[in-house]
């Protein structure tokens, strides 16, 4: 019987700056204040997985460079006890590296990425993986550059690696990056026939259609995101289609059964920044999966994940430990 997760992609360094405001094209904002953390989708789920401490079984995949950050993030999964037999470190390309410019007090954030090693993850990497994992993680698209090659039966490179994985027995799960382009549509829908579980954000799901799931005044549409679930559904989701938002998440199950959760109440002035809480929110959804939680148990336990995520500047920084997640719930009922 499988067990555990595996999340492979993009891994990198964030070089946090904050600043007070985003200036106008030309114009200078002082750095108040830097941090350093690692990030990436892959290693961002892990974290926030393996610091649950619920003995679920934890492996890593991507690839690295031969340098004092690829070394870092080795180290640090190492650490947290997540099997890194098929992170690979390459001496011909940098790790991975974010500049994210954190304003506003934590509420907006805008980054400046070099792709790095991540976009040398291909296909090649992911055939030689052989763990008894139960789920398949994959993030982020639209970083993953030989992934998102064209393929003569799948149409993209990455839809041929998600059926190959589920006829392994792999669940499958996908999160995209969030980018002003137009290749939503055409990088993730070829993959969502061979997709269980996705999960994305407003933005992000919206992208897919040209779209946007705010109104006018900026308030969440949620009967427009509701529409959009479904047609994700229509367009092969297997399993859950999951989007979250900062208002809260919405899923909808293949049974038909659905629900909205909001999130957990938080001051402006407590969130210190909201990097990675999309991630914290994939990982509960994750973890809520493997286990075969209910629907609004699922959306509960992943608001209570990336709420914790609000009150650390790393992507990680605040994951908590299982019991703290339930303990939280219980007291705070949404």
């Amino acid at each position: 019987m499988r067990t555990g997760i595996i999340a492979a992609g993009t891994w990198l360094a964030d070089l946090i700056k904050f600043i007070p405001y985003y200036p106008a094209p030309g114009n200078l904002v002082s750095i108040e204040k830097e941090e350093v953390g690692l990030g990436g989708c892959a290693h961002n789920v892990l974290m926030d997985l393996a610091k649950l401490q619920s003995g679920l079984p934890l492996y890593a995949a991507g690839c690295i460079g031969k340098d004092a950050y690829g070394d870092l993030i080795l180290k640090t999964v190492m650490e947290q006890r997540i099997n890194a037999k098929y992170l690979c470190q390459l001496s011909s390309v940098p790790t991975s590296y974010t500049d994210v410019m954190v304003a506003k007090a934590g509420t907006t954030r805008t980054f400046f990425h070099n792709r790095g090693a991540n976009a040398e993850f291909g296909i090649e990497y992911i055939d030689q993986i052989d763990v008894p994992a139960k789920i398949f993680h994959l993030g982020y698209l639209l970083l993953l550059d030989k992934l998102e090659e064209p393929d003569k039966f799948y149409q993209l490179k990455a839809a041929r690696v998600f059926h190959e994985l589920q006829q392994k027995g792999y669940e499958t799960s996908v999160d995209v990056v969030s980018e002003e382009s137009d290749r939503f549509r055409n990088v993730l829908l070829p993959c969502l026939p061979y997709i269980n579980y996705l999960v994305i954000n407003e933005v992000e799901a919206g992208s897919c259609y040209g779209i946007s799931l705010r109104g006018d005044n900026g308030e969440i549409l949620l009967d427009q995101v509701r529409l959009v679930a479904v047609d994700l559904m229509k367009a092969g989701v297997n399993t859950l289609c999951c989007i979250h938002f900062p208002e809260g998440g919405y899923a909808l199950h293949r049974s038909g059964e659905e629900g909205f959760c909001p999130s957990y109440k938080i001051q402006s002035n407590e969130i210190v920044s909201t990097v990675g809480a999309g991630d914290a929110f994939c990982a509960g959804v994750l973890y809520a999966a493997h286990e075969g939680l209910g629907l609004k148990d699922t959306l509960r336990f992943a608001n209570a994940l990336a709420h914790f995520n609000l009150l650390h500047a790393t992507c990680c920084g605040g994951a908590p430990r299982l019991k703290e997640v339930y303990d939280f719930i219980k007291v705070n009922k949404i």
